[in-house]
């Protein structure tokens, strides 16, 4: 089973249009979105989802207000600033609730409450779903409003891709990754047959670009890059390959300015679809990655 990761160094760098277009290209791919803070591939794939699943990670802490004596214990000892005084019922002074945004779900009120009146449930974080689309069966997630463990979703959602992949024979998995360095971008390439890096002819994106070819050679996970936008700033482009080269990346290829991009996404196409120039320099990427399905 081959599993091919489309990251960048910094989001808006064009990876999730390539990611569709390369889903379009692969022929009998499971694709999954494990962009999860961000995710934006069903803007283009269009899916009809199929299945729901919750996504559950830590923990929540919930004052049981029937129990609570209003001792303000828990107030005392949050270092989160999470609990947060209720006016009581006449006469029975003070009791007390707990904000979820500001609960970190570390536990210590559970602990310390005298009236064991703090309940201490699972935290439901966002869902995931598979859904077919029109390249193939998708897995992908949503991740709830200042919802955290990202990283832990990421893995979620490859591993069900591949149990998918698995299930239906369909070979590659088309991953469209997170942007940046960080724990979700480390959950989705650990393990990996490939990645692609796109990035663009700028300082920033020369940047990124070492910092994201440090990360792959770190997990062993053979890299390749491609250049967005390249004839925009043809020195930086050539610069910014030569870093890669040394870093000990492939090149996959360039990919022009092209206006079509925008026109592809507006139309809920991936480029490849069009008849947009920049489409027959995403085939030669496509091409040049060798990957067979």
């Amino acid at each position: 089973m081959t599993e091919l990761v489309i990251i960048s160094g910094k989001g808006g760098t064009g990876k999730t249009s390539v990611t569709a277009s390369l889903a379009v290209l692969a022929g009998r791919p499971v694709i999954a979105d494990c962009d999860v803070d961000a995710a934006d591939l069903h803007l283009v794939l269009a899916p009809q989802v199929k299945e729901t699943n919750k996504f559950s990670s830590g923990h929540e802490a919930m004052i049981i207000r029937e129990k609570c004596t209003g001792c303000g214990e828990c107030l005392k000892n949050c270092r989160f600033g999470a609990v947060k005084k209720t006016a009581g019922e006449a006469g029975k002074g003070l009791k007390f609730h707990i904000d979820p945004v500001f609960c970190e779900g570390c536990g210590v009120c559970v602990r310390i409450c005298p009236a064991q009146a703090i309940d201490f449930p699972e935290r439901v974080c966002g869902q995931w779903m598979v859904s077919d689309t029109r390249c193939g069966p998708m897995v992908h997630a949503r991740l709830g409003v200042a919802a955290e463990n990202s990283g832990k979703l990421v893995s979620m959602v490859r591993n069900q891709a591949r149990m998918l992949a698995q299930e239906t024979g369909r070979n590659p998995i088309i991953i469209d990754g997170p942007p940046g360095i960080g724990c979700p971008v480390i959950a989705s390439i650990t393990g990996a047959s490939q990645v692609l890096v796109v990035t663009e002819p700028t300082v920033s994106g020369e940047h990124d670009l070492e910092r994201v070819l440090k990360l792959a050679g770190h997990f062993g996970v053979p890299a390749a890059a491609c250049v967005n936008k390249w004839d925009i700033n043809p020195g930086m482009a050539e610069k910014i390959e030569e870093k890669a080269r040394l870093a000990g990346a492939g090149i996959a290829g360039r990919i022009r300015y092209d206006p079509g991009v925008t026109q592809a996404q507006i139309r809920k196409k991936a480029v490849v679809e069009t008849d947009a120039p920049s489409a027959e320099d995403i085939k030669n990427i496509w091409d040049k990655l060798g990957i067979k399905g």
